[in-house]
Parts: structure tokens; C-alpha cells; sequence
């Protein structure tokens, strides 16, 4: 026994040394990340009032015929019912869109980085233009890709506070700015596939479908490391955020900027019932494609999912054990964490801690401070 103890030791000795000789760690690097998660642990910790309280939220943990998930290999299996149930009502992705060719409208030399303008397809046959922005330096970077409205909020040219590529790119990260420009300007805001005339997945997921591709670009880069690619979005891009990271799982952790993570019909911002989310259905359309608020009579798919019970905290769970970040203002308030405490529960099924974070703010727009505490968790959890 003592035996085997010596050869187990040695072969533990020999990868670590062999590990550190290819991704040498200083030890300024370890007390740099020791004094950012000095910073975001609090982020983890539901406030007392809601620690393990579930709510009336069907439990992730139990199966849909009401089987409880008991270990790891249930939660394969769970993992898989949701992804595929959650799928067959949104509509199935078309493949991945691999080794495509950018193409690099214009460049721009500023202070620590290159900002390129670039285009490809984020869906089959629909190409579109964004922001790649890569800083100065050599090597393999982590990267962040923002979405949005549209691309040029996120690369400073917007409203403040929500120029997340600009502000990463300064701090290391590789980024992607996405958006929607020309759906914004026509009213209809959301991607659709094939056509909006005749849409066979849910907008929102569209949405996820684009963001998976843009995944795939950065990813087949020389200068990007695709096991350190995560996604971040504000209200309209949370709620794209929330559905990329969650439902493709490349995505090494997510930030959403207050979507309103569950579904809440007392809140007119929190509002998966417009046609261009989880609403979309076919023509011929009426008045309520266009007119916003809180929700009186709903289409498509989303009453469906509420009639039947679902919500979705069940698709955060698909995040486990990834981390992500909820920067919660007006529309996700402390109480979210009644949900969010579902994911927590799956993360300790699986033996991981610390892998569900929420932020608040009164405000639902960002500021200085919930964007400070948005990059620090970038960092921690991808440099």
C-alpha cells in the first residue's frame, strides 16, 4: 500500500511540475487573484433572508415525471432532459458555422489595442458587421464577447456604462462587439430563421444561435483561448447573454446585466412575452407586435411555458458548474436569489461552491461601480 502511496505521489509530482513548466503561475499572479476574490466573495452569498429559500420553483433536481436526480450521472441525464425539452419548444439550432472567413472592413490603431471593423455570419445566410478588438502583446488571450442593440455601444460610442468591450479590451480580454443594428432601426429587434415571416426557433434563441457562432470565430483564432471565452449583455443583451451561456455550453461563464432572470409579468422591462423574445408566432400579426408594456394578452410560445409550469431557473442550471453573474439592478432585485438558489443546489450536487453570483444596484441601467465588480469577476474566472 505504502507502495503504490510513493508511485501515486510521484505521478501527482510529475504532472504539476509538468503543468507549471507549460503555464508557469507567479506568485504575484496568485496574490493578484487572491486580492480580486477578496473583493467579489460577497457576490456569492444569498443575504440571510433568502438563503435556501426555492420558492415555488420546480426543482431542477427532480425530473420531469418527478424522479429526484441523487448523484452525478442523474445529472447528466437531467442536464440533457432540460436542454432537449427547452430546444424542442424554442426550435432546434441549425449547425454551427465553422472556419469561416472574416472580413475586415476597417482598422484602427488606438492606445494599447487594435479595434477592427469586421464581417461574417452569425446565421446561415444573414451576415453582419461588429467590433473585434484585440490588445497589444503576443499569446493566447482570454475573451469576452458583448452584445447588445447594437455593436458600437459596447465599443464606447453609446450611452455610458456600457462600453464593456472598450473597457475589457483595456484590461487584457480579446473582445467581440455584437448587435442588431438594423432590426433595432426596423422595429423588429431580434434575430429570426429562417425569416421573420416564417421563424422556426424562438428570437431569443436565434439570439444564443448567433452568439454560439460568434463563439466559433473567436475561438478558431490563433490569439484566443477557447477554454477562456465568456459573454456579458445589458437588459436586452442580459437576457441574449443569459441564453448563450446557457444554452451552449463552450461558454466559459456568463455576466447578465439585469434581463430579469425569471419570467414576471408585474415588471413591463421583464417582458420574454414580446414577439421578438419567447412571444414570436406567425403571421398575419396584429397591433401587438409592436406595442410594449406590461403584457395583457400573450402569444406564442411563452404562455405555453407558463401554463405548463416552466421557468428559467432552468435553463441557469444548465450553467452548473460555470459561473455566472447576475448584475442586478431595478428588474433583479435580492430576491432573485430565490431562483438563483436552485443553481446553487445543483452546483452542490456536483461538489462545486461559489459558481452563482448576484450583484445589485437600484438603478437598472450600470454604473462605475456594478461594471468595477463585472470585470473583477471576468478576471478572477478568466485570466
Amino acid at each position: 500500500m505504502k507502495q503504490l502511496t510513493g508511485v501515486l505521489l510521484f505521478v501527482w509530482l510529475v504532472f504539476v511540475l509538468s503543468s507549471c513548466l507549460n503555464d508557469p503561475v507567479s506568485t504575484e499572479d496568485i496574490e493578484a487573484k487572491e486580492v480580486i476574490w477578496e473583493k467579489i466573495e460577497p457576490f456569492f452569498s444569498a443575504p440571510a433572508e433568502y438563503k435556501e429559500e426555492y420558492g415555488n420553483y420546480r426543482s431542477p433536481l427532480k425530473f420531469y415525471d418527478g424522479g429526484s436526480v441523487t448523484d452525478i450521472n442523474d445529472w447528466k441525464k437531467r442536464r440533457q432532459e432540460i436542454l432537449d425539452r427547452w430546444n424542442e419548444m424554442m426550435g432546434q439550432w441549425p449547425p454551427l458555422i465553422e472556419n469561416q472567413e472574416i472580413e475586415i472592413v476597417g482598422s484602427i490603431k488606438k492606445d494599447g489595442f487594435t479595434q477592427h471593423r469586421i464581417r461574417f455570419k452569425w446565421l446561415p445566410d444573414e451576415i453582419t458587421e461588429g467590433y473585434l478588438l484585440i490588445p497589444d502583446g503576443e499569446g493566447k488571450r482570454p475573451a469576452v464577447i458583448t452584445v447588445y442593440y447594437e455593436p458600437e455601444t459596447a465599443i464606447g460610442d453609446g450611452k455610458p456604462y456600457r462600453d464593456f468591450a472598450y473597457q475589457l479590451v483595456k484590461r487584457g480580454f480579446v473582445t467581440l462587439s455584437i448587435g442588431t443594428a438594423e432590426t433595432t432601426n426596423s422595429k423588429t429587434y431580434s434575430l429570426y430563421y429562417p425569416t421573420i415571416q416564417n421563424s422556426k426557433i424562438q428570437p431569443l434563441s436565434v439570439l444564443a444561435y448567433a452568439a454560439a457562432n460568434s463563439w466559433v470565430l473567436l475561438s478558431e483564432r490563433v490569439d484566443v483561448d477557447p477554454s477562456r471565452i465568456g459573454i456579458v449583455g445589458h437588459s436586452y443583451g442580459g437576457k441574449w447573454s443569459m441564453f448563450a451561456s446557457c444554452l451552449f455550453d463552450k461558454f466559459a461563464c456568463g455576466v447578465w446585466s439585469d434581463p430579469g432572470i425569471v419570467f414576471d409579468e408585474s415588471r413591463p422591462n421583464v417582458n420574454y412575452w414580446e414577439p421578438w423574445y419567447l412571444g414570436y408566432y406567425l403571421p398575419p400579426w396584429d397591433n401587438t407586435w409592436r406595442k410594449t408594456g406590461v403584457v395583457t394578452e400573450a402569444k406564442g410560445l411563452y404562455p405555453k411555458l407558463l401554463a405548463e409550469g416552466y421557468d428559467l431557473h432552468e435553463l441557469h442550471a444548465l450553467m452548473a458548474p460555470r459561473p455566472f453573474l447576475v448584475s442586478g439592478g431595478s428588474e433583479d432585485t435580492p430576491e432573485r436569489w430565490i431562483p438563483l438558489n436552485h443553481s446553487i443546489a445543483v452546483n452542490k450536487l456536483l461538489g462545486f461552491e461559489n459558481r452563482v453570483a448576484m450583484t445589485n444596484r437600484a438603478e437598472h441601467s450600470p454604473d462605475s461601480v456594478s461594471n468595477e465588480q463585472i470585470y473583477l469577476f471576468f478576471e478572477y474566472f478568466l485570466k
